[in-house]
């Protein structure tokens, strides 16, 4: 059996440096949907940051946002929901308000309410145009637990590589840490990094295969491509794991097939020599 199902990392996979989404990588994915191959974005972005992406590709393509957390069509109906409940969620914003800046909590909503934030400084440069592209999906509450009327679908944190990894390392200390997945992705040219917090037991890879469980596919008939540390259980999952050339040393050094970066549409090479030449 061939390839079946192609899932795809947005940030540093499917976009290149500027953010864009490259033609040849635009091409090749509409060349997959063609010849019968399955589409899923695999993305730590929430719904609202995600769907114009997609969008962008083709309303066939499915979403796997929130590290794992919500599977989802691009018209926004949902198919999976993993959510955290909201006691887990209260013990760990309360917990790490001493030793953390700012926290959001992201809810599978269709309104502003979306992305709920407590003392974010969205005039950083590394949060800046999120918060320009996104702000009307956003709404902030002081204290944040006071949002939650509802189960979210995350907690979410954003700061500096090392500021991140030392606030993961003190998270997983808390009695809470015990029922939720701890998620880092790092930026460490940009000193840049997200801690994201989801339902124990899932991720990108564990929601992805509960999405080939659905459609009755083998993880031999799955690709997968990405380039950070929230890929790995995506990757390990697939069949036809495929590492960027801008990838993370962590993923690289594991010993995966790699292609070009992101900035020379990798992606594209991909899946034009493991699927479109196979036919």
């Amino acid at each position: 059996m061939g390839v079946r199902l192609i899932a795809i990392d947005i940030d540093g996979t499917l976009l290149n440096s500027r953010g864009e989404l490259p033609t040849a990588n635009r091409q090749a994915v509409h060349e997959a949907l063609e010849a019968g191959v399955e589409v899923v974005l695999v993305t730590g972005r929430a719904f609202h940051h995600a769907k114009p992406v997609a969008g962008a590709l083709s309303d066939r393509i499915m979403l796997i946002c929130n590290n794992g957390a919500l599977t989802k069509r691009v018209d926004g109906s949902t198919l999976g929901r993993r959510l955290l409940p909201r006691a887990t969620a209260r013990e760990i914003i309360v917990a790490t308000r001493p030793i953390r800046q700012g926290a959001a909590l992201i809810f599978d909503r269709a309104d502003a309410r979306q992305y709920v934030f407590e003392n974010i400084d969205w005039q950083h440069p590394n949060r800046r145009d999120y918060y320009e592209l996104n702000r009307r999906f956003m709404l902030e509450v002081d204290p944040l637990e006071q949002a939650l009327s509802e189960d979210p679908a995350q907690v979410a944190f954003t700061g500096e590589v090392v500021q991140m990894r030392t606030l993961a390392g003190k998270m997983r200390k808390l009695r809470a840490a015990e029922n939720v997945t701890l998620t880092l992705t790092e930026y460490e040219a940009r000193d840049f990094s997200l801690l994201d917090i989801i339902a124990g037991g899932w991720s990108k890879g564990a929601a992805l295969a509960s999405w080939c469980n659905q459609l009755g596919l083998d993880r031999s008939a799955v690709m997968a491509v990405g380039d950070n540390l929230n890929d790995r259980e995506m990757l390990e999952f697939a069949g036809m794991p495929v590492v960027m050339g801008n990838a993370v040393p962590a993923l690289k050094a594991i010993g995966w097939p790699t292609t070009a970066t992101h900035d020379k549409s990798g992606l594209a090479d991909a899946i034009r020599a493991v699927v479109l030449s196979a036919g």
